[in-house]
This record gives structure tokens, sequence and C-alpha cells, in this order.
């Protein structure tokens, strides 16, 4: 880092702490030409994400609509603010773990799903029949069957949990 006083490229650290709740790092430096001390800030840098639509369009990532699109596949379901929210986070940190720039809406909407269907049955159909856009009773039904498999192997599974071994 160079120093602002004299542009000498060597100095140390002499002091350093947690900032802005913990979103950066302040530190308090020294240079080795002049003395002078003066700060730095250290934070990770937040990339713009895009998301890229279905025709191809882009837009940033926002996590508003995220969370408007939860709250309506929950809509008079036992699924609480703070639940949706939660459910909100853990997708938004698989996408910045994603580490990358741009995503597909449908990429964000498969995470949706995965996430609701552990929440919240009626949810995810919900959710499901708008992404997913049925176009027949037919493959409706098909999603709901898979769904009815699923669940009916859970408990199967559950069952065979509970039983003690002879």
């Amino acid at each position: 880092m160079r120093c602002p006083y004299c542009g000498h490229a060597e100095d140390k650290v002499i002091d350093s702490r947690p900032s802005e709740e913990g979103a950066a790092i302040r530190r308090r430096r020294e240079c080795l030409s002049c003395c002078s001390r003066f700060t730095t800030y250290e934070k990770i840098e937040n990339l713009p994400l895009l998301v890229i639509k279905k025709d191809g369009s882009r837009q940033p990532f926002d996590r508003d609509k995220l969370i408007s699109g939860i709250i309506k596949a929950c809509e008079k379901r036992p699924v609480s603010t703070a639940q949706v929210e939660e459910l909100a986070s853990r997708i938004e940190i698989q996408i910045q773990n994603a580490l990358k720039r741009e995503i597909s809406s449908q990429e964000i909407g498969e995470m949706v799903m995965a996430e609701l269907k552990d929440l919240d049955e009626v949810a995810y159909v919900r959710f499901a029949s708008v992404y997913r856009q049925f176009h027949d009773v037919n493959s409706f039904l098909e999603e709901l069957n898979d769904i009815m498999s699923t669940r009916k192997t859970t408990k199967e599974d559950q069952v065979h949990e509970k039983s003690p071994d002879c």
C-alpha cells in the first residue's frame, strides 16, 4: 500500500479490527519511510449479479422480487415471514457461492422449488405451476404424482427406521 503522504510503497499494520458490522476490516498503518499514519478499509467486492431472463434480457438480481414470488406461493399456508426470509437467504447464499456474475432465472426457479419442496408441498406445487407453465392437466398431474411417490417413499423409510432390529 502506497503512503498517501510520501508515496513510499512499504508500511506496517499497527492495528486491525472489524468494521461495518463485520463487513469490512479497518487497518491503521504506518509508513516505514516518513512514519506517517493512515487508515485503510478492506472489504469484499460485491460484484453486481445479473439475472438472465427467458427472453435473453438481463436485469440486476432483486431479493425483493425473489421474496415476492415465494410469498405468493406460500399465501394462506402455515409458512411464517421468518421462514420465507430464511429460504430467500439460503437461495441468495447459493447464488453468491456459485461465484458467477450471471445466473438464469431458470436456475433461480429450480433453487426456489427445491427449497419449497422441503418447506411446504402445496407452496411448491403453486410455485411449480406458475414457474414450469404446465401446458395441460396431465403434466401437472405428473408433477403431483412425483411428489406423492417421494412422500410415500419417505414415510416408508421412516417406518423402517423406527422398527426394532430382531
